[in-house]
């Protein structure tokens, strides 16, 4: 007679004794459905608290909590004792972002870095807090808690919440001017060498950043390449503090200042368009790329390094950016068929994009035969 596996369990109609407790795996299914609605619910009501998690990334920056923790593990009494915050209220928040992987916290109640954390340190290579600082700020706190109005109108909601469009409220406001350009500048250093490495350029030849800020993208391509020299050209307050003038780079570079809607610098042999396209509508757009194509070196290629969306639901930091310009400016990302279109009524055409291991895509384009 062979042994009952105890795991095999008869249909309850076949029990020795019908009165029995049914055993717990046979409502595994509809116990298993339950959690997992209820996991689905749960996640929800957490993703609509997400304002909270970057206030309390905010809240880490502003107080330097990644700085205070380089040295080792600290307790929240100790971290309020240096940054004169509450410890009680402190650990609250240490713990909130604990749960999020910025920040651990220990047996003994201390709080150590993270590999996240570590991004909100300030003056390490890499460091975001220049950027959380800047997307944490209230240009697009505001304007994204105005996104059903956005939606509703289909227009930006950022001039309608600060009284100007985007670029024009930055001229006219220096200290926000300077906290956009420094949280660009720390946005876009992680992606500028991955960026410079994955596209194949020319041995020797001219580069023009255009809008390229101080000029990080070019820093890095003009490293990596000994044979070019480069030009960055934007507006005169973004220039000021460029990242150009380094022992390596000597007499290899310029700044100029100007409007690419009017004209860029001439004979470019590559001109780059890093994240300048995706803040304009289609005409402003084709007026930036005819720009380029007038300037435009025999054999010359622009470059439009953007997020380019792919089909399908997979996540990608690129939706959230286009959410992101939908509230502030005019632009988007694009796929190809619409940057087909803007290279199209700019005598341009694309031959190819290249991916990059950032969220960044490359979209190489030419002259257009005439």
């Amino acid at each position: 007679m062979d042994t009952p596996n105890p795991t095999d369990h008869p249909n309850p109609t076949d029990r020795a004794n019908p009165t029995a407790p049914p055993h717990p795996t046979e409502h595994t299914t509809a116990s298993d459905a339950a959690t997992a609605t209820h996991a689905v619910a749960a996640q929800l009501i957490e993703q609509s608290l997400g304002h909270l998690y970057s206030a309390a990334l905010r809240t880490a920056a502003l107080l330097h909590l990644a700085d205070h923790l380089a040295g080792g593990p600290r307790t929240a009494a100790e971290l309020a004792q240096l940054t004169g915050t509450d410890a009680v209220f402190l650990r609250r928040c240490l713990r909130y972002l604990a749960g999020r992987g910025v920040f651990s916290e220990d047996g003994n109640a201390a709080f150590h870095l993270t590999p996240a954390a570590q991004f909100l340190r300030t003056g390490v290579p890499g460091s975001l807090r220049d950027a959380v600082l800047m997307l944490t700020d209230d240009i697009f706190v505001r304007s994204s808690a105005a996104l059903d109005e956005t939606v509703r109108t289909g227009a930006p909601a950022f001039p309608k919440v600060f009284g100007a469009p985007f670029f024009e409220y930055l001229k006219d406001h220096s200290a926000t001017r300077a906290l956009f350009d420094t949280g660009m500048a720390a946005f876009s250093e992680p992606v500028d060498d991955l960026v410079a490495g994955a596209y194949p350029f020319p041995g020797e030849g001219t580069v023009v950043d255009v809008g390229g800020g101080r000029g990080g993208l070019l820093r890095h391509v003009l490293l990596r390449h000994p044979g070019l020299s480069g030009v960055l050209f934007d507006q005169e307050p973004a220039l000021r503090d460029h990242v150009l003038d380094t022992a390596e780079l000597a007499g290899r570079w310029r700044t100029e200042p100007g409007d690419f809607f009017a004209a860029v610098p001439d004979g470019g042999d590559v001109y780059l368009l890093k994240h300048v396209l995706h803040d304009w509508e289609d005409e402003a757009a084709v007026r930036i790329l005819r720009s380029c194509r007038r300037g435009l070196a025999p054999g010359g290629k622009v470059l439009v390094i953007d997020s380019v969306p792919a089909p399908g639901n997979a996540p990608h930091p690129g939706r959230a950016l286009d959410v992101a310009m939908m509230t502030l400016v005019t632009g988007k990302e694009r796929g190809p068929k619409e940057l087909d279109d803007l290279f199209a009524r700019s005598g341009l055409r694309r031959t190819r994009i290249l991916p990059t291991p950032t969220f960044a895509s490359i979209v190489e384009a030419e002259a257009a035969p005439e």
